[in-house]
């Protein structure tokens, strides 16, 4: 009897909100419709350390499902979080790892082994294990759609790098990959971005544990778009369907 109820639920909330499955699409007008000239709110903060040493792409998706009420353990999000099981290797002065698209390359949870992070994909496969379609995949957007769902009240997950500016090109590596060569950075990380207006970007920083950190504007976005443009958030949806993600998992 539960296990029916459950399912007429999800039935129910799918027919019931039809705007959940177009929330993918950008239409023109939405593109258009100019967004605050600021804006800004404030959620809870979550430090990776010091379980977590690698561990910042992880405890901020951990913020954006709080924010939304899905009050998921960061450690929980470190177990499940997809990994890519490359070990770290040097051959012919070359260095061989995994590939941070696929899965999370090394070790997590110190530095005393070689290891790096993982960018969007993984991320957001594991946001939809919590929330369904109201995870949103924004990578290769323009930053002004970043700053629309923020606005929205939606806080959005983002790789960066830890000097929140362009890195000169002594700062990037070249890994040898299944997949081939990619380039990547050990300054590689992970924040929330929580407001922004016309000079700075607001972010919760799980590394420092500061709270709508302020960060100039202009940088962060060259920052951000070296990194690949690399953005994931999670709009706002029925409580009901969070509700049921939330107690799957």
């Amino acid at each position: 009897m539960k296990k029916l109820f459950i399912i007429t639920l999800i039935v129910l909330s799918i027919f019931s909100m039809p705007a959940m499955g177009k929330s993918k699409v950008t239409t023109a007008s939405s593109i258009n419709q100019p967004i605050p000239n600021s804006y800004r709110m404030t959620i809870p903060v979550i430090r990776q350390m010091p379980e977590l040493p690698r561990g910042c792409e992880v405890t901020s998706l951990a913020m954006v499902l709080h924010s939304k009420g899905i009050e998921v353990d960061k450690m929980d999000l470190a177990r499940k979080v997809k990994k890519n099981p490359a070990i770290y290797q040097v051959k012919g002065g070359k260095v061989y790892f995994g590939d941070p698209n696929e899965g999370f390359v090394g070790d997590m949870y110190t530095y005393k082994n070689p290891g790096l992070g993982v960018y969007h994909k993984p991320i957001h496969e594991l946001a939809t294990s919590y929330v369904g379609d109201l995870a949103v995949d924004l990578t290769g957007q323009p930053f002004e759609e970043i700053l629309r769902e923020v606005a929205k009240g939606n806080p959005v997950w983002v790789i960066q790098n830890s000097h929140f500016n362009t890195l000169p090109p002594h700062q990037w590596v070249t890994w040898h990959t299944s997949n081939g060569p990619i380039r990547v950075t050990y300054r590689e990380h992970s924040v929330v971005i929580t407001g922004y207006d016309a000079k700075y970007i607001y972010v919760n920083d799980p590394l420092t544990g500061q709270q709508n950190r302020r960060l100039l504007r202009s940088s962060f976005i060259k920052g951000w778009k070296q990194m690949g443009s690399q953005a994931v958030t999670i709009q706002n949806g029925n409580k009901e369907v969070f509700h049921f993600w939330q107690s799957s998992n």
